[in-house]
């Protein structure tokens, strides 16, 4: 039933465009604000501008690959057909780390965030109907998915649209630094670059989601010029939203002296700027935040196991099943759904943990599959458009990338390279001690929605 249909093309630019969004939630700028203030000494908005820099080298690299490789299994293809195929097994498994674990993260946090305005109904039913609404969500087509994403990304920038006009109305009434225009949130006197480059560490993982984009290239007409613009959009406006939000909280804040606790400054942030009233619904906008964010990664992860299911990797009856009718990864949607009620049990900081790590392998795979690709395997680097694009560009989105794996904290190493242990285990399997290749979909040309020279 359904096991020889394709998934649907039916999305646009913008709404691939807004997925991305959704799955980067712009409201986090909020969640991270105190913390980043305080290693920079008030200049978040710079910050957010150098970790932007080195991620679009990265999305660049992105977009140079799904132009060759227009299919649904994002940094797992790319290093499978760029590099090797066993290596390429294990980036996939352990870029799972990130996809799978980020639909259950927002289940968690929806849960703390419901459970604190209704502490008197139990924490794990929130789990379950916020699971139940993004996963029959995502049964349905991706159209569906990509139109409600569309709606709860615009609620957010429309209240932070808000949230500016209330902190210029402060500016004037004299909070903060009592002045609109003027960059010191961008630049002071005492400004630090080891610690804007601290700073840049922790804010890159708000960046997290443009990526995923990749996952929605077979329901993409025309993916390869589509996908690659999406991609390098998604973190372009997701920057620019980042970097004007923080410039507004800046000048409200100039330092961190009004607030209690730094690491939880987003109710404190509402309410100081726009009172009690605004405070609440700041509060309950989080929700739309989480939900859209679950959305759009339990979507990604549902596409990314498709592929792998469809290699037969996984079992190809269940993972590369497509629903006749809504043409998508049913039983991969309900599983994720499944794994997701994990949020009940698990915390915080072991989840994010999880999703740090699988989001480093694949970032960093990516940039070295370019130079695979383009410069050994073509040589294509003998120009030098293409010795810059090929070699130079991608060297320096992995050398970016480097100075997060650096600064990444010593749990998600301990926990990736035991969720990497077994996928090395399971692949020993699969490839009978590495005496086979694992298994491979070749997608034929005319599957293909426009050929490599389009």
């Amino acid at each position: 039933m359904g096991n020889g249909d394709r998934l649907k093309q039916s999305l646009k630019l913008w709404q691939v465009v807004m997925m991305g969004l959704a799955y980067m939630t712009p409201m986090v700028v909020f969640d991270t604000f105190g913390i980043v203030s305080e290693m920079t000494k008030g200049h978040v908005p710079t910050a957010y501008m150098i970790a932007l820099i080195g991620m679009l080298f990265t999305a660049a690299s992105y977009g140079k690959l799904v132009r060759v490789y227009p299919t649904a299994g994002s940094a797992y293809t790319y290093t499978q057909k760029a590099i090797n195929p066993h290596l390429g097994f294990l980036v996939g498994w352990s870029s799972l780390l990130d996809y799978l674990f980020l639909p259950m993260i927002n289940a968690l946090l929806t849960k703390l965030y419901l459970s604190a305005l209704f502490p008197e109904v139990p924490s794990w039913i929130w789990v379950i109907v916020f699971v139940g609404i993004v996963t029959f969500l995502n049964l349905r087509s991706v159209k569906v998915l990509a139109n409600f994403n569309t709606v709860f990304v615009l609620i957010q920038i429309a209240i932070m649209a808000v949230f500016v006009i209330l902190v210029v109305r402060g500016l004037h009434n004299g909070e903060g630094t009592g002045e609109v225009l003027t960059i010191q949130p961008f630049f002071t006197d005492d400004i630090q670059l080891s610690a804007l480059v601290a700073g840049a560490t922790v804010l890159c993982f708000s960046f997290l989601g443009f990526d995923a984009v990749t996952t929605l290239a077979e329901e993409t007409p025309n993916a390869v010029k589509t996908i690659p613009r999406a991609i390098f959009l998604t973190a372009l406006w997701g920057g620019v939203i980042f970097i004007t939000a923080s410039f507004f909280i800046q000048l409200f804040f100039p330092d961190m002296s009004r607030f209690n606790d730094p690491e939880a400054a987003l109710p404190e942030i509402a309410l100081y700027v726009g009172g009690k009233l605004f405070q609440s619904i700041f509060l309950c906008t989080t929700f739309i935040n989480t939900l859209a964010s679950g959305m759009a990664s339990h979507a990604s992860v549902s596409r990314l196991l498709y592929v792998m299911g469809r290699d037969n990797v996984f079992p190809k009856k269940w993972f590369g099943y497509i629903h006749p009718k809504w043409q998508t990864p049913a039983f991969n949607a309900i599983l994720v759904g499944i794994v997701s009620l994990s949020a009940i049990f698990l915390d915080l900081v072991m989840a994010t943990s999880l999703i740090n790590f699988g989001a480093l392998i694949a970032f960093t795979f990516v940039n070295l599959s370019v130079i695979n690709h383009f410069v050994i395997r073509e040589k294509e680097h003998k120009t030098i458009k293409g010795f810059i694009n090929y070699l130079v560009l991608p060297l320096i989105g992995a050398g970016l990338v480097g100075v997060l794996w650096v600064n990444l904290e010593t749990s998600s190493f301990i926990l990736g390279l035991s969720w990497a242990a077994i996928g090395f285990c399971y692949l020993l399997y699969i490839t009978k001690a590495f005496r086979s290749a694992p298994p491979q979909f070749e997608m034929e040309k005319t599957q293909l929605y426009v050929q490599k020279d389009a």
